[in-house]
């Protein structure tokens, strides 16, 4: 067993690298337009080239690719349009961040105090069904809270919540997955502590997604978690 101090070892580093991406990610949905679609802009680019760049390392075939690219574009245009809903655009996609946010946090957390049984040893040996079970956690209080702000069920934004921290938790696996495929370790370098861009949105990626098909469901002005 790993000694306790080397669980924690990348912790600062990752503190630092969400000290700086947090606030940016924030003002940006907080402002909408101009800014959010700039931020949204660079971040799909800088993704895609991550995703080219990993599907080149791995030898992997031109389907591959294009499929990924298709998955990054068609998250990339959910954000865009989760947030361009004027009445509740800003408080879902908020919402939706602090969710995946707050399951990546938990996560993390529980993996490492509590540890036990991995998740996937074959895909990614570092999660556990500790931290998985954390997440979700996490994502249930997140729906609960949203709740607390406006007439919506507990039970049903609980519900709506513990979904998506499900698919985003899928999506990280998933992104784990296609590493272990092409024998990468991270997606890139440019965040540290946390590897690339695509190590860091894994999760977001496939959590608006499966926001966007609810917000479909639900209509335009409509909470997520309502």
């Amino acid at each position: 067993m790993p000694h306790p101090a080397t669980r924690w070892a990348d912790l600062r580093l990752r503190a630092l690298s969400a000290a700086i991406l947090v606030p940016l990610a924030l003002i940006s949905i907080w402002l909408g337009g101009l800014p959010f679609a700039l931020v949204l802009l660079a971040a799909t680019i800088g993704v895609a080239v991550e995703w080219r760049q990993m599907v080149r390392a791995g030898r992997a075939s031109p389907t591959i690719l294009a499929a990924g690219m298709l998955y990054i574009l068609l998250a990339g245009a959910a954000l865009f349009w989760l947030r361009a809903d004027p009445s509740v655009g800003r408080a879902n996609l908020l919402f939706l961040l602090f969710l995946v946010w707050s399951s990546d946090i938990a996560a993390y957390a529980a993996g490492r105090a509590i540890g036990g049984p991995r998740l996937a040893p074959r895909i990614s040996p570092g999660k556990t069904i500790s931290g998985a079970l954390g997440g979700l956690v996490a994502a249930v209080a997140v729906g609960t809270i949203a709740a607390a702000t406006s007439s919506t069920h507990f039970v049903t934004a609980g519900a709506l919540a513990a979904l998506l921290g499900m698919v985003a938790q899928a999506g990280d696996l998933a992104e784990s997955y296609a590493k272990r495929r092409f024998g990468v370790k991270d997606s890139g370098r440019l965040i540290p502590g946390h590897g690339g861009l695509l190590d860091r949105v894994d999760a977001l990626l496939a959590a608006a997604l499966a926001a966007a098909v609810l917000a479909m469901m639900n209509g335009r002005g409509v909470f997520l978690w309502g």
